[in-house]
């Protein structure tokens, strides 16, 4: 993806890092794959906040996508790259040989007229999605499921990738992109290659405004908050926190705290977890 410096011809295009959309190749997208989703604005069944700075923003059309993969063994032809307002990640829609047509993630370097497939016996392309024990070491994948049959669960946000260090008995070992080390079942599949947009990281919104369109309300510093009203409240001008450790506003300890469950049924399968 290819991103351009906004010119300082306004205050919120001074510091606007946007990108240029270079890779699109179609506006509007498939009717048959679109799906209707409530946005719930951070509200519960009561209408009531429960979930802080979240509501507004442009309205969104789900895009169906297909995490499984379980088209097997049928060719299938990258018609167009598109947007997605849900993920930062874009789409490939494909269609297929027999007249149905799917979005995928879109994996880095994949453009419009490429063949992709899935199967446990199609090649480590990119885009193939295959099982973990047919992709080569050192191979760099995503959209990796961790029970088989279930589809991708990680590695799914755009630039992200994991990589296969080790091959023994039924499990592979997977270096993902929060350096976490960990176990995944051979039997799972995962398609090949980095997923596309890659310097969305190095995008920089530029206003409040752009904030708003995206469904992100303003964020209040408990600093400044009356002690009623937040922890870090109270005290005269700009007053230190006044505890030993930063906490939420419901008391909890905050910034550091590891809220892993203990014992969880995965920690078996964690060689070594994420800084």
């Amino acid at each position: 993806m290819a991103i351009r410096i906004c010119k300082a011809n306004t205050p919120g295009s001074r510091t606007a890092v946007l990108p240029k959309f270079t890779e699109i190749t179609k506006q509007t997208p498939e009717k048959s794959l679109i799906g209707r989703m409530h946005r719930r604005k951070g509200r519960n069944t009561s209408g009531r906040i429960t979930i802080r700075h979240k509501g507004g923003g442009h309205k969104r059309a789900y895009r169906i996508i297909d995490f499984k993969r379980n088209k097997y063994n049928v060719l299938g032809k990258v018609f167009s790259i598109e947007y997605d307002p849900n993920r930062n990640a874009r789409l490939a829609l494909i269609h297929y040989e027999d007249g149905e047509k799917r979005y995928i993630i879109c994996p880095d370097t994949l453009t419009v007229g490429a063949i992709v497939q899935s199967g446990e016996n199609v090649s480590a392309e990119v885009g193939n999605s295959l099982p973990i024990a047919n992709i080569p070491l050192g191979s760099f994948i995503h959209n990796i499921e961790l029970a088989p049959k279930k589809g991708g669960q990680i590695v799914r946000a755009a630039g992200a990738a994991a990589r296969i260090l080790a091959k023994e008995g039924d499990y592979a070992t997977l270096r993902l992109p929060s350096k976490e080390i960990r176990l995944v079942r051979n039997t799972c599949f995962a398609t090949v290659g980095i997923v596309s947009n890659r310097d969305a990281s190095n995008l920089v919104l530029g206003k409040a405004g752009r904030k708003r369109w995206l469904g992100i309300r303003p964020t209040v510093r408990g600093s400044v908050m009356n002690p009623c009203d937040h922890p870090h409240g109270g005290g005269e001008g700009r007053a230190p926190i006044g505890r030993t450790r930063p906490y939420t506003p419901w008391g909890k300890a905050a910034l550091g705290v590891k809220t892993r469950k203990k014992n969880k049924y995965s920690d078996i399968f964690i060689i070594r977890s994420r800084k």
